[in-house]
């Protein structure tokens, strides 16, 4: 061996027992480099993540950038108040848009890459009925805002919701509006075919309708897309009737209001959960004048955490706050407050993720929760129990821009 050959090699000797040392001799560092699966990144030293999956774009954004707003309202209010136990929340949000594809593609990533506890959304039933199951199949508690379709509870036991079904919430605004005009007897109604929330909704209008003793004069059918109803509402003034009754989403539904009081129908008209949205009101303008929808919440309910809620979001926002906000709230207050009973009997930290969205979810269900909504709780099936509902109508201002829900009982 060559003496440059034999330098070489005892650098390289040295070297390596460098470095070697410089391993051994490193104090060990408390925090640890794991899985996106490993219980420690669900303790204290870290954010427990949960999910929001609600629309952000598309025709269904109106709705969905009010969820935004209430989830992040509970966000910071809820860490605030020490999140888990001294250990914050963080919001992962996914953009559902307004189609089946995008509630899927949003799940899917928050299961998957996210690692989300749970999972509050999406926006529509229609998606719901879609992404769902692949959060059931995943083992991931889902609480639905705003999926008041029949049958939302049983896709599984991984499913809840805190939107009151439409069955009970519905038949409400018929009564407001015959206590208005006892003399109403022609309905027609008027309902998004392409939309499962609509169709379900509306299934509960037609079948109040008759319970009234009322003659349901007309169905018309459109798509939650038009933009152009002439044909729809020609029909339906042609009958003359009394009361008209719409199920869609905000937009579409904003526009057959305004074209129906552009044509000349002057009597009342309910609005379905989907125009439940302040968002409805740059739709119609002026013609939103007098809607009357249905409630599962009231800005006036008395308790401190809807004082705290309606007094963040009026000052953010400068106007009351929606029913589709104070429900994306309760979604995130639900698992804050299932965790936080959870991490008492059984520290999160030391569980596996599975085993932490299995016990989540088998607590939230046995939980009670007083909320914006009210005092709530769910039964095995994760059904919403409510004790109070709520009626509202739209009063307009002079200027025919600006408008609130006022509540009628």
């Amino acid at each position: 061996m060559t003496k440059s050959i034999k330098k070489l090699f005892s650098y390289a000797i040295a070297a390596l027992m460098t470095c070697l040392l410089a391993v051994a001799c490193t104090p060990t560092n408390n925090s640890t480099t794991t899985t996106p699966n490993s219980p420690t990144t669900i303790g204290n030293q870290n954010p427990i993540s949960i999910g929001i999956a609600v629309a952000q774009t598309s025709n269904v954004a109106l709705l969905g950038q009010e969820q935004v707003i209430g989830a992040k309202i509970a966000e910071a209010y809820f860490n605030k108040k020490g999140g888990i136990n001294g250990t914050p929340i963080r919001l992962v949000f996914q953009d559902t848009a307004g189609d089946e594809q995008g509630a899927i593609n949003a799940f899917n990533t928050l299961i998957s890459q996210d690692k989300v506890v749970g999972i509050v959304g999406p926006t529509l039933s229609q998606q719901a009925f879609s992404a769902d199951p692949i959060a059931e199949r995943a083992g991931v508690p889902v609480i639905a805002p705003s999926n008041t379709a029949k049958g939302i509870p049983q896709i599984g036991k991984y499913i809840a919701r805190v939107s009151a079904p439409v069955a009970v919430v519905a038949p409400n605004a018929i009564d407001a509006a015959l206590k208005i005009n006892p003399q109403i007897k022609k309905v027609a109604v008027f309902f998004a075919q392409n939309d499962a929330f609509s169709k379900s909704e509306t299934g509960t209008f037609q079948e109040t309708v008759k319970q009234k003793g009322l003659e349901l004069a007309t169905v018309q059918t459109f798509q939650t897309t038009d933009t152009d109803f002439q044909s729809q509402v020609t029909n339906a003034i042609n009958i003359k009737p009394d009361l008209i009754i719409i199920s869609g989403l905000s937009a579409d539904g904003g526009n057959l209001v305004k074209q129906l009081r552009e044509l000349g129908y002057k009597g009342l008209i309910i609005g379905g959960n989907g125009l439940n949205t302040s968002n409805l009101l740059p739709v119609c303008k002026a013609l939103c004048d007098g809607i009357i929808i249905a409630q599962a919440y009231s800005p006036e309910m008395k308790n401190e955490i809807n004082t705290n809620f309606r007094k963040l979001y009026t000052e953010q926002n400068k106007k009351e706050p929606p029913q589709f906000t104070a429900q994306a709230f309760t979604g995130v207050q639900v698992f804050v407050e299932a965790l936080s009973t959870l991490d008492k009997t059984t520290k999160i930290s030391t569980l596996a993720l599975p085993q932490l969205r299995t016990q989540l979810n088998d607590t939230l269900l046995t939980g009670k929760y007083i909320t914006p909504l009210g005092e709530i709780s769910f039964t095995p099936e994760g059904e919403i129990v409510q004790k109070q509902f709520f009626v509202a109508q739209i009063k307009m201002e002079p200027d025919g821009n600006s408008g609130k829900f006022t509540f009628i009982q």
